[in-house]
């Protein structure tokens, strides 16, 4: 291993502290970039000298959190993080900061190795009174990049049982969904697109993917609905002990009956043939990240699709 380069502690003692102001910073990720800040802040350490370097394998990223990316979204996303920017604001000031300083991707190899930039390090390692703790494999569990914001607001107030009142302009501009700057940039201005598009499925997630159960309350203003308030519980999983508790292999089988489930694809025999063959796992995760991406659209019957673009059906 090259020197300076750090790996994780054993997976099942992974757990992501991080600052509240990070929580509540104004940024816009994609899944993929979500996934992979997810997995580089689980490996920082207080004591990472700068210019610490964290390695990231592919092939470990993708078997967590069972969808694939092809090297091309790597790249897209490694050059989107260096560019997208952490808002930081107070009364005095506000930083403009970007989460990575370099990334370097080896050829055949499977690795990225990140190095993060020196002024977000305060941000990400000053854990003595103010941070938010949350799960990683839940966080890798949540399809919605809405969904992961809303569970890492969420896992803040965790101890508590209730966020504090967030206008619902202050929450959109957290998710980036509207430009505090310019009202003309808004993203579901319909409060009843906002709740089905985005509040009620990071629900939905959350309340089946995490350790935590959450429910939400509007309140108006007039006829207007103006703020929300978030209630937070903590639950056991049932369904789905953590991933990093289990070998690589059941790991893998484990998020592909989840995605067999959602598609309603129960038929034991058939299932079992699925997970117990290596070319149809990959056309399984390949098929659901399409589905989730657009690529693939089947409204009525995308279990039927599936089986039918495997061969069978």
């Amino acid at each position: 291993m090259a020197k300076g380069i750090t790996q994780a502690k054993e997976p099942h003692k992974l757990e992501i502290r991080q600052h509240n102001a990070i929580t509540t910073a104004r940024y816009e990720m994609s899944a993929i970039e979500m996934d992979i800040s997810f997995f580089l802040l689980s490996k920082l350490r207080a004591d990472d000298k700068p210019g610490t370097k964290y390695q990231i394998s592919v092939r470990e990223l993708q078997e967590v959190t069972g969808r694939q990316w092809h090297h091309g979204q790597f790249l897209e996303a490694t050059s989107a993080l260096r560019s997208r920017e952490y808002v930081f604001e107070d009364n005095k000031t506000v930083l403009q900061v970007g989460l990575l300083a370099s990334a370097l991707h080896r050829k055949g190899e499977g690795l990225i190795e990140l190095e993060i930039s020196e002024n977000i390090r305060p941000y990400l390692i000053d854990l003595k009174n103010n941070f938010t703790s949350f799960q990683l494999q839940a966080a890798f569990m949540l399809p919605s990049k809405w969904a992961k914001r809303i569970y890492q607001i969420a896992s803040q107030w965790k101890d508590i049982g209730e966020t504090k009142i967030y206008s619902i302009d202050d929450l959109k501009v957290i998710l980036h969904l509207k430009d505090p700057k310019n009202k003309e940039k808004e993203q579901y201005s319909s409060i009843s697109l906002f709740k089905k598009n985005v509040l009620d499925i990071a629900v939905e997630q959350i309340n089946k993917f995490t350790d935590l159960r959450i429910s939400y309350v509007l309140t108006k203003r007039g006829r207007v609905f103006t703020h929300i308030r978030f209630y937070v519980n903590k639950q056991t999983i049932q369904q789905l002990p953590l991933a990093f508790d289990l070998p690589t292999d059941d790991v893998r089988k484990q998020n592909a009956r989840t995605i067999l489930d959602d598609l309603n694809i129960i038929e034991e025999k058939l299932v079992n043939k699925i997970l117990y063959d290596e070319n149809l796992l990959n056309k399984l995760f390949q098929f659901s990240y399409k589905l989730k991406t657009d690529k693939i659209k089947a409204a009525s019957n995308p279990g039927g699709l599936f089986l039918k673009i495997a061969g069978l059906v």
